[in-house]
């Protein structure tokens, strides 16, 4: 996966707008306002990409015990995030697939209000 097709992917997505909330670096992605996915830049311009994706608990230790490449969420809550190094054993399909569970992770997470407007949209 490369850069273009992981930021196309996400700011396809309903509701989605893209930020650099924290510094020129970090690229993140939020629906309605809430995080979803982000990544470095410099990591992707150094030949070593990797995204930071929410997942449920559960699932997160499932994946961590099965690819190489899976493995708690650098800065990020250990529980609920996944840092996902790309080019590795991990499948485009399947990275697609954690973004899309993060995606709906973060917008189970707003009020019903923004909710009904994303459904909307």
């Amino acid at each position: 996966m490369n850069i273009e097709s992981y930021r196309n992917y996400c700011i396809a997505k309903k509701g989605v707008t893209e930020e650099f909330p924290f510094d020129k670096d970090t690229l993140v992605f939020k629906v309605m306002g809430k995080l979803f996915a982000l990544t470095s830049l410099k990591d992707w311009e150094a030949g070593s990409p990797s995204i930071n994706l929410k997942c449920n608990p559960e699932w997160s230790e499932e994946l961590r015990a099965h690819y190489a490449a899976i493995y708690p969420g650098y800065h990020m809550s250990k529980k609920h995030w996944n840092t996902v190094v790309l080019n590795k054993d991990v499948s485009d399909k399947i990275i697609l697939e954690l973004i899309d569970h993060s995606y709906k992770l973060a917008a189970s997470g707003l009020t019903k209000k923004l909710q009904n407007e994303l459904k909307d949209l």
